[in-house]
């Protein structure tokens, strides 16, 4: 009832063709059956078109004036504006909270088709009349959305943009110099980036089991990759952390490759590990048994081998005084690594010491353990060979003493029988 008052009240002068004196109060419904014109520029005979209601004059509003006064009922009274009043404003359409002195809703004029657009489902278009998501906006280039901070709240003004085109999706930082620091490209495969409610990162995969999970079923050798780039032109260079199949190694292989693509370490599903020299050779190989190779030097302060009893198998002693004949016989030189021409070495080769004592893997290599142990062997021959002749020198040193003391006597008696004949001379 309250609003139809209203209603009626304002619909009060639609027959005031001349200028209005005096009030005109209806103390019972107003019904017009046709058009009403309502405002000072309103003439006699307006044309109405299809117009029912019309506001004419150059200061239009309409103002919802509530005069609830008790209680808790709502009272904030309300405003349709159309245009400013004063010289050179703008052209628009507003709703005005006059209690609070506030416009929160403006259209210009100008403004283009569907502008803002709310379609039967409570979609929002802008731009669209067919909105088929919550909020649809559309654009001929680049469609946004601006999130700014106006500082109005004590905070440093900033401004995003949340963007997209036909060549990237994107967030720009307007506020330093418009920078792009995320972007999508459109065809971007799902899951391309996910992440799970434990803050893992999945990285084409929506089921990441660490924090960061990189999955691929590319059939293309070495993906999935990691790259890791520096372009600065002092220090550049380019690494890339991936799994391929490598021959010979069973399973996917973990590699790191530097700038021309080729392998520098992998780690293969059988556990095997290798450093390379790109391009060259197998610096260092340590096998799943726990085998280690190396092309070249192996420097420590130490080198501690396991050689405990409890590890070894198989005892069967040996001759020493052979092994000491086959270390006389055997070649020892000083030499140079083809790898390592500046520095002299002094050894036998692999292939004669393998010859001649038949131990180590095979004819290439000389084990620390094995040149060890012919050592120590040729030593202890030496050892008992030492023992034996010092046994031979000491009988001949006691029987050459024993001698000495049978000529003593010897010569003690002859001096003896020289002097008895001497006094029994005539």
């Amino acid at each position: 009832m309250k609003a139809n008052r209203i209603l009626t009240a304002a619909i009060v002068s639609v027959f005031a063709t001349t200028p209005a004196h005096a009030d005109q109060v209806f103390v019972d419904d107003l019904i017009v059956d046709g058009s009403a014109c309502v405002g000072v520029d309103c003439v006699n005979g307006e044309n109405f078109g299809f117009d029912t209601i019309r506001l004419k004059e150059n200061n239009l509003r309409i103002k919802f004036q509530d005069t609830s006064s008790s209680g808790s009922f709502p009272s904030n009274d309300w405003q349709l504006t159309a245009n400013d009043s004063a010289n050179g404003g703008a052209n628009k359409f507003s709703i005005d909270d006059v209690d609070g002195n506030r416009t929160p809703f403006t259209v210009e004029a100008a403004s283009p088709n569907n502008a803002l657009y709310i379609d039967s489902s409570g979609n929002i278009g802008m731009s669209t009349s067919s909105p088929v998501l919550n909020v649809h906006a559309v654009d001929g280039n680049s469609p946004g959305l601006r999130l700014e901070q106006d500082g109005s709240s004590g905070f440093t003004p900033q401004s995003w943009d949340l963007a997209g085109n036909e060549t990237v999706f994107f967030v720009r930082d307007v506020t330093n110099g418009s920078k792009l620091p995320f972007k999508i490209e459109p065809n971007t495969p799902t899951n391309t980036v996910y992440l799970d409610s434990t803050g893992n990162v999945g990285l084409a995969t929506a089921s990441p089991a660490q924090l960061l999970h990189l999955n691929s079923s590319s059939a293309t050798a070495g993906a999935p990759a990691i790259r890791l780039q520096n372009t600065n032109a002092t220090n550049a260079g380019t690494w890339d952390i991936r799994l391929n199949t490598v021959g010979g190694i069973t399973g996917a292989t973990l590699s790191i490759s530097d700038t021309n693509g080729s392998d520098f370490m992998q780690l293969g599903g059988d556990g095997t590990f290798t450093l390379n020299k790109p391009g060259q050779f197998t610096s260092m190989l340590i096998t799943p048994d726990g085998d280690a190779i190396f092309h070249d030097d192996v420097t420590a302060v130490t080198f501690t081998p396991t050689s405990s009893r409890a590890v070894k198998e198989g005892f069967e002693p040996v001759d020493e005084q052979a092994i000491l004949l086959a270390v006389a016989d055997m070649d020892v030189s000083s030499w140079s690594f083809k790898s390592d021409r500046g520095v002299r070495h002094i050894g036998p080769v692999a292939e004669d010491f393998h010859a001649a004592f038949g131990v180590g893997r095979d004819d290439r290599h000389i084990s620390t353990v094995d040149s060890d142990g012919v050592a120590l062997a040729a030593i202890k021959a030496l050892h008992h060979n030492d023992q034996s002749r010092d046994a031979e020198l000491q009988q001949l040193k006691d029987q050459l003493a024993q001698r000495d003391r049978e000529l003593s006597a010897l010569l003690d008696r002859l001096a003896a029988l020289e002097a008895r004949i001497a006094t029994s001379a005539p």
